[in-house]
C-alpha cells in the first residue's frame, strides 16, 4: 500500500462514481467477535472456544469467505489506547494474517484508525458504541441489534468510509466528517477501480 504523493493529485470523487458500484467490505477484526459488513448486509464471526493457533486459523478462514470477492477491504487499525489488553499480540497477529491473506490474493485494502472511523461515521472521534449505532440509524438508516450489534455496526461503518473514499457515498455527511478520510491508509485508487 502506498500513500498518495504530492505529484499525483487524487481524482475528484464525482469522476469515480461513473461506473457500477464496487464491492467494499469492512472488517472490525477481533479475537472474540469480528464484525463484517458492506452496503446491504452485515454479519459476524466468533471462534467459539478456540484459542491460540487454532483460533487464528479458524478466523482467517471464516473472515476470508466474506472478503474473497471484495474490490476493496477496509480494516479498522489498532487502538493504541488499549495496548495493554489481554491477547494484544494475538490480535496484532490476526491483523497481519488477514492483511497478508488479502495481499496474496491481490485484494486492495485500507487501514482506518478507530478515531478516524468514529469521526467519519458519528462526527466525533471518541464516539461510544451507542453513539455509533445511533449514527447508523440517524444518518445511514441502519439499525443494529443482537449479540454482535456493535461489531456489525463497525463493519458497516468501515464499508461506508470506503464507499465514501471511492466516490459512492452511502449517506450525506459533513465536510468535517469527510476530513477523517485523510487520516487513513488507502491503497492506490487504480488498484480498486480496475478490478
Amino acid at each position: 500500500m502506498t500513500a498518495p504523493t504530492l505529484f499525483a493529485p487524487e481524482a475528484p470523487a464525482a469522476t469515480l462514481a461513473a461506473g457500477p458500484r464496487p464491492l467494499v467490505i469492512g472488517g472490525d477484526l477481533s479475537l472474540r467477535s469480528t464484525g463484517i459488513g458492506s452496503a446491504e448486509w452485515t454479519d459476524y464471526v466468533r471462534p467459539k472456544a478456540l484459542r491460540g493457533h487454532p483460533r487464528l486459523a479458524y478466523l482467517v478462514q471464516e473472515i476470508g469467505t466474506f472478503l474473497k470477492s471484495a474490490d476493496l477491504v477496509v480494516l479498522e487499525g489498532p487502538s493504541f489506547g488499549h495496548a495493554g489488553q489481554g491477547g494484544h499480540e494475538e490480535l496484532a497477529g490476526l491483523r497481519v494474517m488477514i492483511q497478508h491473506w488479502l495481499w496474496r490474493r491481490e485484494i486492495p485494502y485500507a487501514i482506518v484508525p478507530p478515531s478516524s472511523l468514529k469521526l467519519f461515521f458519528a462526527g466525533y472521534g471518541k464516539a461510544s458504541k451507542a453513539q455509533m449505532r445511533a449514527a447508523a440509524e440517524q444518518t445511514f438508516g441502519r439499525t443494529f441489534e443482537g449479540p454482535a450489534a456493535s461489531d456489525e455496526c463497525d463493519g458497516f461503518a468501515l464499508a461506508a468510509i470506503g464507499y465514501e473514499w471511492l466516490g459512492f457515498p452511502l449517506a450525506e455527511v459533513t465536510a468535517a466528517q469527510k476530513e477523517a478520510l485523510d487520516g487513513c491508509q488507502w491503497p492506490e485508487r487504480e488498484a480498486v477501480t480496475r478490478r
